[in-house]
């Protein structure tokens, strides 16, 4: 079997289908690899493929009308992005851009069609993706109208502790580095602002921010700042189906 089966196969929504039917998937699904900060497509690119992160990671954001950049997301190995053009093939609405060398698996949007006409888990898992991903959205846009810069931030960390967190002797680490930018881009702050909101916490004694990677190393007092339970840590094999935050 190709590297690309065994890519197909690992995505929750495919698992289930049976070798032959992954199989006639893969034949006509495409593999493409771009470098770090290559974009994968562009609004107004037609939608006609959905596409699978098959290494590395994607990042979806639109540019605002002053020019800022308003991240959307971010897409690991076994996620499916663009899901969108399988409902209206239509033109994309956001960029998707490399964060780091990624290979990237494009499957036609007819293709996928006919196996979710054939598997009705399939149809409804894609249906579940999109609906968990914009309540997402209509939850950060709520953050952005009625949460202070600081709130904003700390509930972005609690949400990037439930997909990224790792349990270690110090407390909480975050997997995915993220500069201040990338974290001012998410909750529509500056990177000044995130900087000194970060450094705040630190001194609070919240995290510790080591090479660009964030240490959570107290939870329940960085919780208690929004007041907002702490965040669930799933364990590795449970992360495969959890939504881009």
């Amino acid at each position: 079997m190709s590297e690309k089966f065994w890519h197909l196969k690992s995505c929750q929504l495919f698992e289930r289908l049976t070798d032959e039917q992954v199989s006639q998937l893969e034949s006509r699904a495409q593999v493409r690899t771009f470098g770090r900060g290559e974009l994968v497509y562009l609004p107004s690119d037609p939608g006609t493929t959905v596409l699978l992160v098959a290494s590395g990671r994607i990042k979806l954001y639109h540019i605002t009308s002053d020019g800022k950049q308003a991240l959307l997301g971010f897409m690991e190995p076994g996620e499916l992005f663009g899901e969108l053009s399988v409902f209206d093939g239509g033109e994309r609405e956001e960029f998707a851009e490399a964060m780091e060398k990624s290979a990237v698996i494009s499957i036609p949007r007819e293709q996928l069609q006919a196996v979710m006409d054939a598997h009705t888990h399939v149809s409804l898992g894609i249906t579940k993706l999109m609906g968990l991903r914009r309540r997402r959205l209509e939850r950060r846009l709520k953050s952005l109208l009625f949460r202070s810069n600081r709130e904003r931030l700390v509930h972005l960390l609690l949400e990037l502790v439930e997909k990224y967190g790792q349990r270690t002797p110090e407390g909480i680490q975050l997997s995915i580095k993220l500069s201040h930018q990338e974290l001012a881009n998410v909750i529509g702050s500056t990177r000044e602002t995130v900087t000194v909101l970060l450094g705040e916490l630190q001194d609070e004694g919240s995290l510790m921010i080591r090479r660009r990677q964030i240490l959570i190393t107290n939870m329940p007092r960085l919780a208690a700042a929004v007041d907002s339970p702490p965040p669930t840590i799933p364990e590795p094999a449970e992360r495969k189906s959890a939504p881009a935050f």
